[in-house]
């Protein structure tokens, strides 16, 4: 989750300590908050980058993970057509945003078309980042590929309307996605895990699909797969939700490890009692212990390989610890004053 804490893009001594917090509470995996591969890509200086001089700033951020137990990726976000005032974030002055048809949202101009030559600025920006992980001691790299920002803007027909080779059906508009896998498989190794996230919804548009049944979804999928996705990250609002109507109770995630064969992170209000884009959910939500056996359920079933958390572990660093040792009693309330501190 984004926590806007670094001064002129670079994490300091509060972000390092934040996600050793976590890493000492049991967290196996820590994907660290979107940041941005290359200027053209970012929002505002708080936001952590992952280009320049700021990028060798997250070594002693890994290696305190590293010291507690954890693994640790970065997650690369490179935001496009979007305007951070958009969700309250700060401003990114002088940028001119770029996506595949200048569009933030179906009829919602922003920014300006790429050309062929910035989609390979783009590409080369991301393998860089994914390189620089691996030799800054990263146990992986996650591409945000969700929730309206760059790839998904590629990958959602309401985004994309070029008539190239990035654009088309949904397996052309997979093209952008695929070539971003196969830059960062290219400048690491081959046992080196890339994690591809992605979403049906948007920012700016909660009911949007990028597959409408199983059998688009596997058309976006297997691209993804054979370009040298190791992990999908499935985002969704309630991770356990149906994913298709008329299709059965398996979830986005669940799909997703069905017909890929590929380990699964499912996301979105795990052990809360609200999802996030809720007017509720940003101000306040509550632990539901019920929903920890649901999510052990789930895994039991081979639903997904993993589970992701926000709120829950902002609220309680220490959430594994206290799940293992059966303290769900004292599991702190998530509250919206929480977001103003890196605690």
């Amino acid at each position: 989750m984004t926590r806007e804490r670094a001064t002129e893009g670079a994490p300091g001594p509060d972000v390092l300590a934040y996600y050793e917090r976590r890493a000492r509470g049991g967290v196996g995996l820590i994907i660290t908050e979107g940041l941005p591969p290359d200027a053209a890509g970012a929002f505002g200086s708080t936001v952590p980058r992952f280009f320049g001089p700021q990028r060798a700033l997250w070594r002693p951020v890994v290696e305190a993970v590293h010291a507690q137990g954890a693994c640790i990726v970065p997650q690369l976000w490179h935001v496009g057509a979007f305007d951070p005032s958009l969700i309250g974030m700060g401003d990114s002055a002088n940028i001119e945003r770029l996506s595949p048809s200048g569009l933030a949202a179906p009829g919602r101009p922003l920014g300006r078309a790429m050309t062929d030559s910035e989609i390979a600025d783009t590409l080369a920006a991301f393998a860089d980042a994914a390189a620089a992980a691996r030799a800054l001691g990263f146990d992986g790299v996650e591409i945000h590929g969700a929730h309206g920002y760059l790839p998904d803007q590629f990958l959602w027909a309401g985004t994309n309307q070029r008539t190239d080779a990035f654009g088309g059906d949904l397996v052309g508009r997979t093209r952008f996605a695929t070539e971003l896998v196969r830059a960062c498989r290219r400048s690491t190794a081959p046992g080196f895990p890339i994690v591809f996230r992605f979403s049906q919804w948007k920012q700016l548009d909660y009911a949007a699909q990028l597959a409408d049944n199983p059998s688009d979804l596997q058309r976006l999928l297997q691209p993804l797969v054979d370009a040298g996705v190791d992990i999908f990250h499935c985002s969704t609002r309630r991770y356990w939700e149906p994913a298709f109507a008329d299709h059965g109770a398996r979830s986005l995630a669940a799909w997703t490890r069905h017909l890929s064969g590929k380990p699964v992170i499912a996301v979105g209000s795990a052990s809360l009692n609200n999802e996030f884009k809720s007017a509720l959910g940003k101000v306040r939500a509550e632990i539901a212990p019920q929903d920890i056996d649901r999510m052990a359920a789930g895994l039991e079933r081979g639903d997904y390989d993993l589970i992701a958390m926000g709120r829950a572990l902002i609220a309680n660093p220490d959430w594994v610890q206290r799940v293992q040792a059966g303290q769900t009693d004292t599991l702190q309330t998530f509250t919206r004053h929480m977001l103003d501190t890196l605690d």
